[in-house]
């Protein structure tokens, strides 16, 4: 759930937002003391560019960003989320300044072409103006890569976005995956001598259950395995097989599975639920040779 703002009831399931300095007082609820108001913690106010904030107050320096005021700290989180440039068709990309817009955005420029604005379905965005499109035969098709699984251990959800469908319409897809098993401690199976062990593969085959339906075969997949050092290991080489699921009353049905082919340990550990996750760039092949 949100969090409980300024002035809003709270108890002990429902919280206040701490990012906002805020607390919950229980003081005008005697003598239960189990519903209370959300308070704003006295702290120390922030100066930026000469402007005097208060503990707990957000504001925009300017359009691109939104920063809070944390007892003397200023944290801020961009506003213009760098969307990737144009790589299918365009030679020379490039981010100019529109006017009415705070945020740039992408055009092309390209030795025979005219300069051409980035559109939402070349980028891949999830908002398609107007009226739906008919199918044309120019259609570029895109595709963004799968997000990181939403749970570290155990099944979870991988979702992208894709316009490569008869419409050319961006539609989000979504897979299973599993990262690794929860009730297996991988650790023991760590070599001598060594920190970390990338892959993990259980000696027998099993099946894969899903809302108490079975795998119709079995399967003997490849999960990431774990650190001792604080390095987390994630996919590097994946792909997606389609499983088919046998209920025990009811028919069968077929899900995209995520099969881990290859795994990385690496420093930049992301926590799938992190919803500031995407501010962060993706670890690049350099980091995967060192």
């Amino acid at each position: 759930m949100c969090a409980h703002q300024l002035g809003e009831n709270c108890t002990e399931a429902a919280v206040c937002d701490p990012h906002r300095g805020l607390y919950c007082d229980y003081s005008g609820d005697r003598p239960r003391y189990a519903i209370g108001v959300c308070a704003q913690v006295v702290g120390v106010g922030c100066v930026l560019d000469g402007v005097r904030y208060n503990n707990g107050e957000s504001f925009q320096p300017n359009c691109k960003y939104n920063c809070t005021c944390i007892d003397g700290t200023v944290g801020c989180t961009p506003q213009c989320l760098g969307a990737r440039p144009p790589r299918l068709w365009c030679h020379r990309p490039r981010r100019v300044n529109v006017p009415g817009s705070c945020c740039e955005q992408w055009v092309c420029e390209d030795d025979v072409r005219k300069p051409r604005k980035a559109t939402p379905r070349d980028t891949a965005a999830l908002v398609v103006a107007g009226d739906v499109e008919p199918w044309h035969s120019n259609c570029i098709a895109y595709t963004s890569p799968w997000s990181p699984c939403s749970t570290s251990c155990g099944l979870g959800i991988s979702t992208r976005i894709s316009n490569a469908n008869a419409r050319c319409w961006p539609k989000q897809e979504s897979r299973l995956c599993n990262l690794r098993p929860c009730d297996v401690d991988i650790r023991p199976h760590i070599k001598a001598g060594k920190k970390c062990l990338a892959v993990y593969q259980p000696e027998a085959p099993t099946n894969f259950t899903l809302a108490g339906c079975v795998s119709t075969r079995s399967y003997q997949p490849k999960y990431c395995g774990v650190c001792t050092d604080g390095r987390c290991c994630i996919p590097y080489k994946s792909k997606t097989i389609d499983v088919s699921f046998q209920c025990p009353s009811g028919p069968g049905f077929s899900r995209k599975v995520q099969w881990i082919n290859a795994c990385f340990c690496n420093l930049t550990c992301r926590n799938p639920n992190d919803i500031f996750a995407d501010l962060e760039s993706y670890p690049d092949f350099t980091e995967i040779a060192n």
